[in-house]
């Protein structure tokens, strides 16, 4: 980066990720890569070649990987992008080379750095690649304050280039690969490792660089998430649909669609889509004839579809009573802050109370409130606040909600404060 960009780096972080607007702007250039496109690794041999080369890289390695979301069944990475010093980048098809724990194992102990780390992190794991540190530029973004974090966005306010905008959502399980396509890729990790050191000088310079790397040790400690309870309950529109039976036909029509999504290998949503199935279940339909006449199940469809369709319905119709779904359990911990006022007023005025308190705080540190504590710990702690409203009680309850040190040090005596006013 050069010393003007240097500078330009500063005035952007300092006033909060753009300069002043009596500054006038100049045309902002297009990123290039620096060393070309580099090609796709597709196989063994140059998939070892690869491992020993960011292996006898220096520094921390840029990770990127982009899934075919929308397109595909499930959220495997289609690409895998690397960037190191002495290494240069790489760009990996886990089609070809499904097995990447080899790179992972080179890696172990390196920072890696991405950018929205919780969203690639799973389906790296996949594949072999977990890291052991890590430094998330989003999450660092969000930090610093940073008005706009996605990474074209930050990118173009940290260090004044335009990243190629436009394949973020195309369909990475294409093969070949377009040109365009990879170039965009590359690029994603080409400046990485720059903006993790323009990030760091600036959370160092806000007097939070220990609060991120707190966070980045919480992200990569974390187990991977545990499958979900009932998934099909998490059907969009699900709210309509009230009698035990109506969700019995959800039910099969989810699993139904699954299974075929599964086996072709294609976004559910593009078998069936989650309206088509509420529809489904509201009705009732009594044969082919009425199932064809909802929304969803129109005259694109065919009858050997509508069939199988209707033979889901059918057997959820034929289910005897003790076999239906029942209606959702209650999620742990409180219930919907919006009937607190009616169960329980006084932990409805603590919870006013502390959301009033921690917005104050957050917006006084130049971060947003979701990042200095989650709203489901404030409502946990309001729900069933300590019995002492001491400072040493509440900073127990925050980290047996999971806050880190950080939080635990800002927000306990904002919170303290705001319970003991209305008890």
């Amino acid at each position: 980066m050069t010393d003007a960009q240097e500078t330009a780096a500063d005035l952007r972080t300092t006033t909060g990720g753009g300069p002043p607007d009596d500054v006038e702007k100049a045309p902002i250039p297009l990123l290039e890569p620096r060393e070309g496109i580099p090609p796709v690794v597709a196989d063994e041999d140059a998939l070892a070649r690869v491992v020993a080369a960011f292996a006898a890289g220096t520094g921390p390695v840029a990770v990127d990987a982009e899934r075919a979301s929308g397109y595909r069944y499930g959220q495997r990475a289609y690409l895998v992008q690397l960037r190191r010093e002495g290494a240069g980048s790489a760009l990996i098809d886990p089609v070809g080379c499904p097995d990447l724990s080899a790179l992972g194992e080179a890696l172990s102990g390196t920072e890696w750095i991405l950018h929205a780390a919780t969203q690639d992190l799973p389906c790296l794991r996949e594949i072999g690649m977990v890291p052991t540190s890590l430094f998330d530029t989003e999450l660092a973004g969000r930090l610093a304050g940073f008005p706009r974090v996605g990474l074209g966005a930050m990118v173009e306010s940290v260090l004044g280039y335009a990243l190629e905008k436009g394949h973020s959502a195309v369909d990475w399980s294409t093969r070949p690969l377009p040109e365009p396509w990879l170039r965009y890729a590359a690029l994603d990790v080409e400046l990485l490792v720059d903006l993790r050191d323009a990030l760091e000088k600036e959370l160092d310079r806000q007097g939070k660089l220990e609060w991120a790397r707190q966070e980045f040790d919480a992200i990569a400690a974390a187990p991977p998430a545990p499958p979900r309870k009932d998934p099909w309950r998490r059907t969009s529109g699900m709210h309509k649909v009230r009698r035990r039976r109506q969700m019995a036909v959800v039910r099969e029509l989810w699993e139904s669609r699954d299974r075929i999504a599964q086996r072709r290998d294609v976004s559910p949503g593009k078998v069936l889509g989650d309206a088509a199935i509420v529809e489904a279940a509201l009705a009732l339909p009594a044969n082919v004839h009425a199932l064809s006449a909802l929304p969803g199940y129109g005259q694109r469809m065919g009858r050997r579809q509508l069939e199988q369709w209707m033979a889901a319905v059918d057997r959820a119709k034929a289910l005897p009573e003790n076999e239906l779904p029942q209606p959702g359990a209650t999620p742990a911990g409180p219930p919907p802050p919006r009937s607190w006022a009616d169960k329980d007023p006084a932990a409805a005025a603590r919870l006013a109370a502390a959301r009033t308190a921690v917005s104050a705080l957050a917006e006084g540190l130049n971060l947003p409130q979701e990042n200095l504590i989650t709203p489901d710990t404030v409502r946990r702690l309001c729900w069933e606040p300590p019995q002492r409203l001491e400072p040493e009680a509440v900073a127990q309850a925050l980290a047996g909600y999971g806050a880190r040190p950080w939080q635990i040090e800002q927000v306990t005596p904002a919170l303290v404060t705001a319970l003991a006013a209305t008890a």
